[in-house]
């Protein structure tokens, strides 16, 4: 078996953590037809209306508070971002508050902090002037007008549209600046909804450029795949569908999935283009070395859950948890079996990434591939036929968009 990933690896990825999201509660105000954590789905935990406890997130605080003050952390001041996820987070406002106002007391001197929250909005008017004075990154979940939000509905089965977009609007109004600066929008696609009726309704009524996006379609259950197949919407099929598609997309820019895919294009394979001064005085290095585009543990993010499972984000299934946070509030990461295990699952596709043309530009993650404990097979998987479709296909995006080649060029940063 392959090492591509080490013990020593992951803790740098820990020591330089960029991410720490918390899944607040698990209850939520709504109960969305097609949510996540509904009866789609089978890859999560038990919904159990449940708060994670906050002694959980005053030990995960100081496991990793130790290490940014240890000889081990190297880099000068760096932010780090606190996220607040649910379930919906403004349902336990009080361990926000407890998390940020432990953070204070602890006066991180080679960290700084910004605090971002996902919600649904539903009690944003009753907590508009906190979330305003802490400046959150605050993401909204709204599917577009009356029709496209109709599978956001309460427990009653009442649509949330009118109680959202009263709040959205009470918020808009009473901080115009801090609504500017931080508020973004998130909807999903579905079968009542279309990508331009979403984006043309966020656009008109606040002036943003919301991230639509599909259902996920991993960890369907066996007796629910039909019922999901009539509720999905495939995005970049309804974008092309739309009647001004090339405005839209040139609006939407790496929000579109045409222009982030010929910006990894660019990066990936342009002989241009180089992510440090080794690169453009040696060339870059021909040899491919870890399998699929999965992110090394920790790299971007770690994702507490509620009941104190430690995952590398969130958008991954709970039985992937890497680490734990024990009832009595100990932090369990063993990070060499984290690398066993990790490396384990990247060596079950080794032999198809080494043969994949499109290697370089992998955006799968592993563990989002069906069946990785057993035989998994990458439905990405790019023969050289293929490969050769895909460059021409940017080739000729670039050729219809020469204007956006600069605009890659000088706006996106690829870390």
């Amino acid at each position: 078996m392959e090492n591509f990933v080490t013990k020593n690896d992951i803790l740098n990825r820990l020591v330089n953590l960029q991410q720490i999201t918390f899944e607040v509660t698990d209850a939520c105000n709504l109960k969305c037809e097609y949510c996540g954590y509904g009866e789609f789905y089978s890859d999560y935990d038990k919904r159990e209306n449940t708060n994670l406890p906050i002694e959980k997130a005053y030990a995960i605080l100081d496991y990793l508070i130790e290490l940014w003050q240890s000889e081990m952390n190297k880099s000068a001041k760096k932010n780090v971002y606190i996220s607040f996820y649910g379930g919906e987070p403004l349902l336990n406002v009080n361990f926000i508050e407890k998390v940020i106002d432990y953070i204070n007391q602890k006066q991180i001197l080679n960290r700084f902090f910004s605090y971002s929250m996902t919600t649904n909005a539903m009690l944003l008017g009753k907590y508009m002037d906190f979330v305003a004075k802490h400046n959150f990154g605050l993401l909204i979940s709204l599917d577009g007008d009356e029709e496209s939000q109709s599978y956001r509905v309460d427990h009653a089965g009442k649509n949330s549209f009118e109680k959202v977009m009263q709040n959205i609007k009470l918020l808009q109004k009473t901080y115009p600046d801090y609504f500017d600066k931080m508020v973004n929008f998130n909807a999903v696609l579905h079968n009542r909804s279309t990508y331009e009726k979403t984006y043309r309704f966020i656009k008109n009524e606040f002036g943003k450029m919301p991230n639509i996006t599909e259902l996920n379609n991993m960890g369907i259950r066996d007796d629910m795949k039909e019922a999901f197949m009539a509720t999905y919407r495939n995005t970049y099929e309804s974008l092309m569908q739309s009647e001004h598609y090339d405005e839209i997309e040139k609006d939407l820019f790496l929000k579109s999935g045409s222009y982030r895919t010929v910006t990894t294009f660019l990066h990936q394979y342009s002989p241009f283009v180089f992510r440090d001064y080794n690169e453009l005085l040696y060339g870059k290095p021909e040899e491919y070395k870890i399998p699929t585009g999965t992110c090394l543990p920790f790299g971007k993010r770690m994702f507490v859950t509620v009941s104190g499972k430690i995952l590398p984000c969130e958008r991954i299934g709970h039985q992937f948890a890497m680490g734990q946070i024990t009832d009595d509030n100990v932090v369990q990461l063993d990070l060499e079996q984290i690398a066993e295990k990790h490396n384990a699952y990247l060596n079950k596709v080794c032999n198809q990434c080494k043969t994949c043309k499109i290697a370089r530009a992998c955006i799968q993650c592993i563990y989002n591939l069906e069946n990785l404990d057993g035989k998994p097979v990458c439905k990405g998987y790019t023969n050289q036929e293929e490969f050769e479709q895909y460059v021409a296909s940017q080739m000729a995006f670039l050729e219809q968009h020469p204007e956006d080649y600069y605009r890659i060029m000088e706006e996106v940063i690829v870390e």
